[in-house]
């Protein structure tokens, strides 16, 4: 039979694979058919999911449930998978090219397990490099955003895949995200936090957005009328379904009211026992109950869910193809920023030692914690990786070079023992029954847990002698949302304020020999049991022997070092501080020997103050997927000429970046605002207000503006040959509105093939309103051979030189003078021409 009007007989719209079709006639009739043949309660059971990762089905009119996935680094729901570079990583490579691969991999990957929606790309600013999912996001840039999600996303739907696009908006921390109101001008918002949503609804016609946990004005995203109605779905004109995140949803009407079409993981607020009365009132209409539903229908029908089995036997679970794809998305991303000497790359033929060190070495750390951390069936590591490359000709020697947490709090000589009371109470009153535990050591890595509804408080005293004088570490941990405080001769040291998750807190004392303090702990689980621990280690006397000892025997050292999933993570915000120990680590490690190369995982940047000038080589590798062992040592030994480029700038001190002064607000004030040590969260916080007051001032738009300047710029990434940029070629003159062409040459002026980002960007020195002093608006990934030259040409569209001007409420360019600045960062950019807009 020749199906001529496919949807309405029921054949197969499209095959397993192929794009979705676009909406027409027959789809909306069919859609329209399905709705009117359900009752209004079950339209309402339509609007939650169900077994955490499922839509509702509804046999009556043949209509499965439908299948989720985590994302946006792997398909990590459903068991092992392809762990792709994490989207910092993503963004470090400017390979808009390989975003599409990227997600055209995941889009199978996706298929492969039945999935129907995968939960990603995640787009938000990273306003903050404290901010725990940094490394699941893009970049500070909204441009930079645009241009890698919108590829992405069209991957993803080309295998007939739902991409869901996150977390609508201004969620730009991990602390107290379901609590904190994030207050956002306009303007800003329309410049810098909503552009990559805007790409990829307008351009990528993404088919689901989710909703982020926090308030945004007043108001919390699921039920925020500006957001959802009046930019989503009015100005952007999105067809698509709007998900809540996980539990954040708070009110049934007002979500239902304002945009929301679909709670998840299950309809706790928008559920018939709130909406059939709703609607029987009249606060909540019929048809803004069936336009939802259409949503959802339309969807599955474009994608063909109702006519095929999801299941096809010839998609593979486990692809070598998409695993080449993990391993060029982790090639391009590894960005290296200090090469004194040029050690890199490596000569092989003189390295007969290697050491490979430190806690990053070894397991892999494909990603960061949460949601999106994917099992890989065969990641790399950076040791294996090294061996791997380096063949059984080279001595490889690894150790980790520190102890592990508990070790710490287990290997704690407490001086005449240690009191545990355990009061009947929240606040540490009632008769206490008392112990006298061995150490303070029941930590436990966990994030999450049932609440304990027996009130319980517990106070551990104990006292420390130093052995001799120096710098000691001082370590606690609790878990989930336990909180403690520790107490120094009376002075608070130390603090974890109740939230929703939690790192180990540190610091370090000065003591002298024979110096004995006393410390008090006051620890108030959450959960059942106890989950907390407390240590006090000399801080030199963390490094192990083995690690000074292999240092010295190797005639290279690779120190790696930075976070990991426990350390970075969804849930709460990490340090800008190394991890614990590590700082002395490298210090260690660097005395021992001069040729330390040290690479660094992080979703952005870290505090290497206490090191960088003693170590020649920094290799930034982010979160780069399964195969970052390998990429990493073929960068090291030449293989690979690096070639990625920093998404964020990188801070030297955390109270430098603009966000600081606006990041934490301090209890008890609207508008006071406290830079805190290290990004930690003070014990006083308050869940409120978080006031953007740096406003357009984020990463190297606030650099470029002051004339200060990151440690290093957006944008910078060293190559190991060497690139020059000439030829300008700019129009004096252009009519407002037009779209205008800049060119240029880019040259390899170097020895060795290399990939260079050509950036644009555009300053606006005439504007009517206050601008940042540039912009990103263009750029080009060149790949030359030595002595090879290619012309670019980048177009720049109205946008590229427009504002949003917030009296009028609308895009606005000022006719005068622009800049055009051409160059390969955002402080190095030796082109520049002078436009004059008419």
């Amino acid at each position: 039979m020749v199906c001529l009007v496919p949807v309405l007989l029921g054949c197969s719209l499209i095959a397993a694979g192929q794009a979705p079709v676009t909406d027409s006639a027959a789809i909306e009739a069919k859609a329209h058919a399905m709705v009117s043949k359900l009752t209004l309660e079950q339209k309402i059971v339509l609007l939650g999911g169900v077994d955490s990762m499922y839509t509702q089905a509804i046999p009556s009119i043949a209509l499965p449930r439908f299948k989720m996935s985590d994302g946006p680094l792997g398909v990590r729901t459903w068991g092992p998978t392809t762990a792709y570079a994490g989207g910092a990583a993503l963004a470090a490579t400017w390979d808009p090219a390989l975003a599409l691969k990227v997600g055209e991999g995941l889009g199978k990957d996706a298929r492969a397990r039945s999935v129907h929606f995968l939960l990603g790309p995640g787009v938000n600013i990273a306003r903050s490099p404290l901010s725990g999912r940094n490394f699941e996001y893009l970049s500070e840039d909204p441009f930079l955003n645009a241009a890698m999600v919108v590829p992405y996303i069209e991957g993803v739907q080309s295998q007939g895949v739902v991409a869901t696009v996150k977390h609508f908006a201004a969620n730009n921390q991990e602390y107290s995200r379901h609590n904190t109101d994030s207050e956002v001008d306009e303007r800003t918002l329309r410049e810098i936090y909503l552009p990559a949503f805007e790409a990829a609804v307008t351009q990528a016609h993404v088919d689901a957005v989710m909703n982020s946990y926090n308030l945004l004005n007043g108001s919390h995203a699921t039920q925020n009328e500006f957001l959802n109605l009046k930019v989503l779905k009015g100005e952007w004109g999105f067809q698509g379904i709007l998900m809540s995140d996980w539990e954040a949803t708070y009110d049934g009407v007002a979500a239902a009211n304002n945009g929301l079409d679909f709670e998840m993981p299950s309809a706790r607020f928008m559920n018939a026992q709130t909406l059939v009365a709703a609607v029987k009132n009249g606060s909540v209409k019929e048809s803004t109950i069936d336009d939802k539903v259409l949503r959802l229908f339309r969807t599955a029908l474009r994608y063909g869910f109702l006519d095929r089995p999801r299941f096809d036997p010839a998609d593979s679970t486990y692809s070598v193809a998409d695993r080449a794809v993990a391993l060029e998305g982790a090639r391009e991303s590894l960005t290296l920023l200090k090469n004194e000497g040029h050690i890199l790359p490596l000569d092989a033929a003189k390295v007969k030692t290697i050491a490979v060190i430190g806690p990053d070495a070894y397991p892999a750390v494909p990603g960061g914690g949460g949601s999106s951390e994917s099992q890989a069936f065969e990641p790399v590591s950076i040791l294996t990786g090294i061996a791997n490359l380096a063949g059984p000709g080279v001595h490889v020697l690894y150790t980790r070079g520190l102890p592990d947490v508990n070790d710490v709090f287990h290997d704690t000589h407490w001086e005449g023992g240690i009191q545990a009371a355990t009061f009947p109470s929240k606040d540490f009153t009632g008769t206490p029954e008392t112990t006298t535990p061995g150490a303070i050591a029941d930590w436990k890595p966990e994030m999450w847990g049932p609440e304990d509804k027996t009130p319980r408080s517990i106070r551990y005293t104990a006292a420390y002698k130093a052995a001799k004088a120096g710098k000691y570490l001082v370590l606690a941990a609790a878990a989930g949302e336990d909180a403690f405080t520790v107490q120094l001769d009376g002075k608070q040291l130390l603090a974890q304020p109740h939230a929703e998750g939690q790192i180990p807190q540190s610091t370090t004392i000065d003591l002298s020999a024979g110096q004995t303090i006393h410390l008090v702990a006051d620890y108030l689980p959450h959960s059942p049991g106890v989950r907390f621990g407390l240590g006090i280690a000399d801080e030199a006397g963390l490094v192990s022997d083995d690690a000074r000892k292999y240092a010295a025997a190797a005639d290279i050292v690779v120190l790696a070092v930075g976070f990991n999933p426990s350390t970075e993570s969804e849930g709460f915000d990490r340090t800008f501080t190394l991890p614990w120990g590590q700082d002395a680590l490298i210090e260690a490690v660097a005395a021992a020997n001069p040729h330390t190369i040290v690479t660094l995982t992080a979703g952005g940047g870290a505090d290497t103050r206490r090191w960088l000038n003693k170590v020649p080589a920094l290799l930034h590798t982010f979160y780069p997927g399964q195969e970052g062992g390998t990429a990493v040592a073929e960068v090291l030994f030449g293989q690979r000429n690096p070639e990625g480029k920093l998404p964020v700038s990188f801070d030297r001190s955390w109270d430098e970046n603009p966000s600081a002064r606006f990041y934490y607000p301090i209890k008890g004030a609207d508008t006071s605002l406290h830079v805190v040590e290290n990004g930690k969260p003070p014990a006083d916080y308050t869940i409120g207000h978080l006031k953007y007051e740096d406003g357009l001032m984020v990463g190297y738009r606030y650099w470029t503006t002051t004339g200060k300047h990151p440690l290093f710029p957006f944008g910078f990434g060293l190559s190991y040959t060497t690139f020059s940029f000439s030829k300008l070629s700019v129009p004096s003159t252009a009519t407002s509105g037009a779209t205008v062409a800049v060119s240029f040459d880019v040259t390899n002026t170097g020895s060795v093939a290399g990939a260079e980002v050509a950036q644009l960007y555009v300053s606006d020195p005439s504007a009517k309103a206050k601008r940042p002093e540039r912009e990103l608006k263009g750029f080009e990934k060149v790949r030359l051979a030595p002595g090879e030259t290619k012309h670019v040409t980048l177009n720049l569209d109205a946008r590229a030189f427009s504002y949003w001007d917030e009296s009028a409420h609308k895009w606005t360019i000022d006719p005068g003078k622009f800049v055009i600045h051409v160059g390969d960062s955002s402080e190095s950019t030796p082109l520049h021409a002078e436009l004059t807009l008419n």
